[in-house]
């Protein structure tokens, strides 16, 4: 057991040494992504500039830019208010572009509010086909809403439900994406090692395979889910994958990415299987962004 913040700090930077990566302060820097539903992204970007935002695109996203400079609050611009640009962490928008949704398809966005990646989706699917998007929260889905028209996302379903119960809405999903809620990270919160011990992670893990069954119960033979955590600890990335495998019938396949790192094989005294080295990890002092984990699942076909 190990108690007392400090203690536990110093057992988790071992830790994330021990699994490949030596502890580091990381500084983020703003991110944004462009909604070309809206407006020509060169457009904005020229106009973006000319108001005095230094950009710079990111390289391994499809909409994303860094904000090297800003003269004012990136979330009170009139291209802000008109839904130009959402504010989003740069990690945070590969899962919508692990997934790769397709106008026509219907997908179901489990865990949605405030929104980011919600409309991302719409946005990679042009506005066709549906998105359902599920927020277990009420007094959040008022941002979830508030987003979705503000960025205007015509094929938005929203509901407050929790996705626990998905299957009362009697649908079959072509893509699903599980940002599961986590233990969160240390980059983004400057508090976290004194909010969080080993019971929190293993409690998020708990009720993380809950809603990875309930997803993947709704997915549609041979579809496609991802699972995202803004999480660093194996419990909630890869034992969950090796726990994914042993339970249902499915494939982790590759992400497609060349940014971060392979999904550890090796944890602890676990050997685990050897495609869940398909999965992404973002350790924080190797690609300067908040710690995220990206697992890609294919549902086989029925026999």
């Amino acid at each position: 057991m190990v108690k007392g913040a400090k203690s536990w700090r110093e057992y988790l930077i071992k830790r994330y040494s021990a699994l490949g990566c030596p502890f580091a302060p990381v500084q983020l820097v703003d991110s944004i992504r462009v909604n070309d539903l809206r407006i020509d992204e060169d457009v904005l970007i020229n106009r973006l500039e000319r108001k005095g935002l230094k950009l710079v695109k990111i390289p391994y996203l499809k909409y994303g830019y860094s904000v090297e400079q800003s003269r004012f609050s990136l979330g009170s611009s009139v291209e802000h208010l008109l839904g130009y640009y959402f504010v989003q962490e740069s990690a945070s928008q590969l899962a919508v572009e692990v997934l790769n949704p397709k106008p026509g398809e219907v997908v179901l966005d489990a865990c949605a509010a405030p929104g980011g990646k919600t409309t991302q989706l719409s946005q990679w699917m042009r506005n066709k086909g549906a998105v359902i998007a599920c927020e277990s929260k009420r007094e959040r889905t008022r941002s979830l809403k508030l987003n979705v028209e503000r960025m205007h996302c015509s094929n938005v379903i929203a509901y407050a439900m929790d996705a626990y119960n998905i299957s009362k809405l009697g649908l079959q999903y072509d893509k699903i994406l599980l940002d599961a809620p986590c233990a969160g990270n240390y980059v983004i919160d400057s508090g976290w090692f004194e909010k969080r011990d080993i019971h929190g992670i293993q409690a998020s893990a708990h009720n993380q395979r809950a809603l990875i069954k309930a997803c993947i119960d709704a997915l549609k033979p041979n579809g496609i889910m991802v699972y995202s955590t803004c999480s660093l600890e194996p419990e909630e990335n890869e034992l969950n994958m090796q726990w994914v495998l042993e339970t249902f019938d499915v494939d982790i396949i590759p992400c497609n990415l060349t940014f971060g790192d392979p999904g550890l094989t090796h944890v602890f005294e676990h050997t685990l299987h050897h495609s869940i080295a398909n999965c992404r990890r973002l350790w924080p002092a190797k690609t300067g962004t908040q710690g995220f984990f990206i697992a890609k699942i294919q549902k086989r076909p029925l026999r």
